[in-house]
């Protein structure tokens, strides 16, 4: 991200501000009982350092969230695996519990697409939990309890990001700090009649801060997209082996005769 930026400020923003500006001062120069306007274009809103660190460092969160949507395309396609395999009207019994638990392990080992991935890790979760207690309940409880762990630890991997959503705006706000005390520096010349240094830091004051605004607002919009869709698949998810693994463990009735006493 600081590579991508600085070469894009470099070759466009900072050359195309000072064409800007020298513009400007040949046109003051030429024509000084004309008002001058100030120009609002894209270069020269983006040209101070505030603006640029804040691209920086939405380039670095949208590259972040591009990687964890990949990784949730991943996830998604990995729900068309067939892990447990059973034909229909089967089910699952205790006994047979740990040797479904042993398939789906040597598949996630086998193939490298299934390591780290969610859906595997309930399912061997659930088979676990009934081969240890023989409970279907238990092992629907395990399910919610591996999906909330799934979903904490999303939660903890977006954390970067909301730092960076945080750090936007500040940077902005340095930015209107820093503009507002060059601005006050210059006070005795704006006396004088020499509001251009003035002008400029204002602008440099208000331009830092509406940018950081404006990405931090676009950034926030991303993470709770993000953050839905993840909440989304692991409710997917849960619901998927609630009913394909869950819903076809079966507890078997132990057989009881009845006693006869002759008195």
């Amino acid at each position: 991200s600081i590579i991508v930026i600085f070469v894009f400020y470099s070759s466009y923003i900072w050359p195309t501000a000072d064409t800007v500006e020298v513009a400007a001062r040949l046109q003051a120069s030429q024509n000084p009982d004309e008002p001058i306007t100030p120009n609002r274009s894209f270069a020269v809103i983006m040209k101070n350092n505030e603006q640029l660190v804040c691209m920086i460092l939405m380039t670095w969160a949208l590259i972040i969230i591009v990687y964890k949507y990949l990784n949730l395309r991943a996830e998604q396609a990995v729900s068309k695996v067939n892990f447990v395999s059973i034909s229909p009207g089967e089910r699952i019994i205790p006994d047979e519990a740990l040797g479904f638990y042993k398939d789906v392990e040597g598949l996630q080992k086998r193939n490298h697409r299934l390591k780290g991935k969610i859906l595997p890790e309930v399912i061997l979760a659930a088979l676990q939990r009934f081969d240890a207690t023989h409970s279907i309940q238990d092992a629907a409880h395990a399910v919610s309890e591996r999906a909330e762990m799934a979903y904490e630890q999303l939660e903890s991997d977006l954390s970067l990001i909301r730092y960076i959503a945080w750090a936007i705006p500040s940077v902005g706000f340095i930015g209107t700090v820093r503009g507002i005390s060059e601005a006050l520096g210059q006070a005795d010349r704006a006396i004088q009649g020499d509001i251009g240094g003035v002008t400029s830091s204002l602008g440099l004051a208000f331009n830092s801060t509406f940018i950081a605004l404006l990405l931090s607002i676009g950034l926030m919009l991303m993470v709770h997209l993000l953050q839905s869709k993840q909440e989304s698949l692991l409710i997917e998810m849960e619901d998927f082996v609630s009913k394909s693994v869950v819903g076809a463990m079966k507890t078997p009735i132990a057989d009881t005769s009845s006693a006869t006493f002759n008195g």
